[in-house]
């Protein structure tokens, strides 16, 4: 089973499915630019659908982007016209992160039939497909959302999952080596998680690599990871979902750490790793 679709298929399927919208962005204003983007052009039929007050709680204790509220999804899911038997695809700019994250939340939430465009809007307008600029009316679903479909990680199991597992960190090599952090208060990363850049589970294209298998077994150097659980982690949460769509393709189940650095850091108790080996 694959968890993505083509733009040619999309576009075979497009009346059979509910599409969702997830491009995400800040301009230089520090404002979503998804919305804009959305505006300008989208695959006809799509409802836009925002990251950070729709697929994510506000910021906090929870980090950037913590898990969102279910009764807020349910909302949107049932204004896109979502039911029980809904087939979903969503899709973002070019690379899916924000689209995996709406696969994952999705799915975490009891909706089972979700898929990712991969290559995203790049990839439908490369293809020569249509464009609309029309927003669907409401189309008043009934789906009752399920929280907790999909396990997850909070610190303390997260903490252990890298001593006796595999935690993933999906970040830069940069910001987990602690070299640079541009975006939370304390660089380095969980001691003992391994670095894997979701950036380089992609094509420079935006879709995932033919190369999937290959490229899992540099990561784990080859080990047989059959017995041992895997976990992923960010910044906070979002990448991380799409290097576990990677994975998912594979058929290698992994678990989230929603919270992830940016909920870590945020107990100054918690150790704090540096330099680009797990520590």
């Amino acid at each position: 089973m694959t968890h993505l679709i083509s733009a040619a298929d999309l576009a075979h399927e497009i009346e059979d499915v509910v599409v969702l919208d997830v491009r995400w962005a800040l301009t230089t204003a520090n404002t979503p630019a998804g919305r804009k983007d959305y505006e300008a052009g989208h695959v006809p039929g799509a409802f836009f659908v925002d990251l950070d007050t729709e697929l994510a709680a506000p910021a906090g204790e929870g980090g950037r982007h913590p898990l969102p509220y279910p009764e807020v999804v349910q909302a949107v899911l049932r204004r896109a016209g979502i039911t029980e038997h809904s087939r979903v695809v969503a899709y973002d700019g070019k690379d899916s992160y924000a689209a995996a994250r709406a696969w994952w939340v999705l799915r975490w939430l009891g909706v089972s039939d979700v898929r990712v465009l991969d290559g995203g809007w790049a990839a439908w307008t490369a293809a020569g497909l249509p464009v609309s600029t029309e927003e669907p009316a409401d189309r008043h679903g009934d789906v009752v959302v399920r929280p907790g479909q999909l396990p997850t990680l909070d610190a303390s199991s997260a903490a252990t999952l890298a001593r006796e597992g595999l935690l993933l960190d999906a970040r830069a090599l940069e910001r987990y080596a602690g070299e640079t952090e541009p975006i939370d208060p304390v660089a380095g990363h969980i001691p003992g998680a391994v670095n894997s850049p979701t950036t380089e589970w992609v094509t420079t294209e935006g879709t995932f690599r033919r190369d999937l298998a290959e490229h899992w077994a540099h990561v784990t150097d080859g080990a047989d990871l059959s017995d041992r659980p895997v976990g992923v982690y960010c910044g906070s949460g979002v990448t991380a979902t799409h290097e576990m769509l990677a994975l998912a393709e594979l058929g290698v189940d992994t678990v989230l750490y929603p919270g992830s650095w940016s909920e870590w850091i945020r107990d100054p108790s918690r150790p704090v790793a540096t330099g680009r080996l797990p520590g």
